[in-house]
């Protein structure tokens, strides 16, 4: 959902949907970042910013041969420790423009948004976003506003959320009694909870969007009757490893005339077999509406009040809404859980909040504006472990100036959310997780924008309260119920799926029943 909104690349297992504009949007700094940094100074005169580091590169095609680095967004936090918030970095032919503190960054996303509100998309982002058919990649204007409406009115706004009260208990509910099994039977061995969680939070994304949960479907355009776990693969694994193609093309588009046969043929079999389970689950959604049957639900809503949209863009609009929803929400809360694991004493400080305020009773929605340590882990581990690590890039469509600096037309825009957060003149050790520094009255603990999670300004995320809903209450829920240990050697197991923050292997944990 832009669950904890939008987007990032390479990924061998399913990746943060961090969002597929997320990673579409790394995919292109994850080939180019090392070329040549400048920029120019509003005033008269050189620069006053250092560059970036030149190594020596072949002409034209520059350094892009010589990238090695993974996770760009840790190089960017780096450099800005030597050469600022801001810099630019060559790109083949273009010019990105990175920012690495929090204030520079709302000023992008707020006071100069009106210049730079508009997406360059890759090669594999227009494939498989019918060219900005998505809330969280289009441009600015009259369609964004209209489906950004939509999803507001019927899946991530707040009287929406009231209405989808019912899916979210019952995934809590769910992932409880499923753990509760486990370890019953076998309560020695070490739980994947990633699985667990993955699959309710996928249930509960087919709910918002489809009006229902499913075991399977038969997809006449593929022939096969898919389990859910192969519809989770179309609909979210398959294409979150698509949005990270990289055509060198992207980078040089005076050579869009060579062909590159084997991405193409990739991302549009990856976007066909993504339509054609589309299709087979609006046409079983659309018998059940003929059979007068209605469910409060983001197609039967979208079937019956966008009247503008076409068929196929109602189709990526309810696809958004699963993948979003079934995403960086996952990646905020197993963080969460593992650091939990991992600092008993932070857990039982969490685990003692919950009990003084709730008692015997269940931790439901209604108990998390009494409890600040709960929020406090919850932000404190979208600080440390963003969903999101850079913005997707925006495009500079005329002049502007960012920090003080002259950025031309026709630059691209990468907001660095992990340097912001990696800021040392805003953070104490910001390389810890300590839920605490939230706990100070400096922080307003209903301002979601804290750590910049959910972007600013107007293309702040949408799915941002939906997010701390399912965060806040399943992970309380879990510590509520369950001591949490991480299995022997998990402590080491800090690594990143490539751009993104999501975890590489699985949290695997010992848990135990209270009581």
């Amino acid at each position: 959902m832009a669950s904890i909104t939008p987007i990032f690349q390479d990924f061998q297992t399913a990746a943060p949907f961090a969002t597929t504009v997320a990673v579409g949007g790394l995919s292109l700094l994850l080939v180019s970042y090392t070329v040549r940094g400048y920029i120019s100074s509003h005033k008269k005169g050189p620069s006053k910013l250092p560059p970036v580091p030149v190594v020596p590169g072949l002409p034209v095609i520059g350094n892009l041969l010589q990238l090695t680095e993974k996770k760009p967004h840790k190089t960017f936090a780096k450099w800005a420790e030597i050469y600022g918030p801001i810099y630019s970095i060559r790109t083949g032919a273009s010019t990105i423009v990175v920012l690495n503190s929090a204030d520079v960054s709302k000023e992008a996303m707020v006071t100069r948004y009106s210049s730079i509100s508009t997406r360059k998309l890759s090669t594999a982002l227009k494939i498989l976003t019918s060219d900005k058919c998505m809330v969280a990649t289009s441009d600015y204007n009259e369609f964004h506003k209209t489906v950004k409406r939509h999803i507001l009115a019927n899946v991530l706004g707040a009287n929406a959320q009231k209405r989808h009260r019912c899916h979210r208990d019952t995934m809590v509910e769910n992932v409880s009694s499923k753990l509760h099994a486990l370890t019953r039977n076998s309560p020695l061995q070490a739980v994947n909870f990633r699985k667990i969680f993955e699959c309710e939070l996928f249930g509960l994304s087919l709910k918002e969007a489809l009006g229902n949960d499913l075991k399977s479907i038969y997809v006449e355009e593929l022939g096969s009757t898919l389990s859910k776990d192969d519809i989770f693969k179309v609909l979210v694994t398959d294409l979150m490893e698509g949005a990270i193609e990289v055509d060198w093309r992207d980078f040089f588009p005076y050579l869009r005339w060579i062909p590159n046969k084997s991405v193409e043929l990739k991302l549009q079999r990856a976007a066909s077999r993504r339509q054609a389970v589309m299709n087979a689950l609006i046409k079983e959604q659309k018998a059940r509406i003929a059979s007068g049957e209605e469910l409060n639900c983001y197609l039967d809503y979208l079937l019956s009040e966008a009247n503008t949209l076409t068929i196929e863009q109602i189709s990526m609009l309810v696809w958004e809404a699963i993948i979003e929803a079934a995403d960086t929400t996952l990646v905020t809360t197993e963080w969460a859980m593992y650091e939990l694991a991992r600092d008993l004493n932070q857990q039982d400080r969490l685990y003692r909040e919950i009990r003084d305020v709730c008692g015997s009773d269940m931790i439901t929605e209604e108990h998390l504006s009494q409890l600040p340590y709960l929020n406090a882990v919850f932000h404190e581990t979208l600080r440390r472990h963003n969903p999101v690590p850079v913005i997707p890039l925006r495009y500079a469509h005329e002049d502007t100036q960012l920090g003080g600096y002259h950025v031309p037309a026709g630059s691209e825009i990468a907001i660095n959310i992990y340097g912001c957060n990696m800021d040392k003149k805003q953070w104490e050790n910001p390389e810890e997780w300590k839920p605490e520094r939230f706990l100070d009255e400096k922080y307003d603990s209903a301002d979601l924008q804290k750590t910049m999670a959910f972007g600013a300004g107007r293309r702040a995320c949408a799915g941002s309260l939906q997010a701390s809903l399912i965060a806040c209450t399943s992970i309380g829920r879990l510590v509520q119920e369950f001591e949490w240990r991480l299995k022997d050697g998990e402590e080491e197991n800090v690594d990143t799926v490539k751009l993104t923050s999501q975890k590489l292997h699985p949290m695997q944990a010992i848990v135990k029943p209270r009581n």
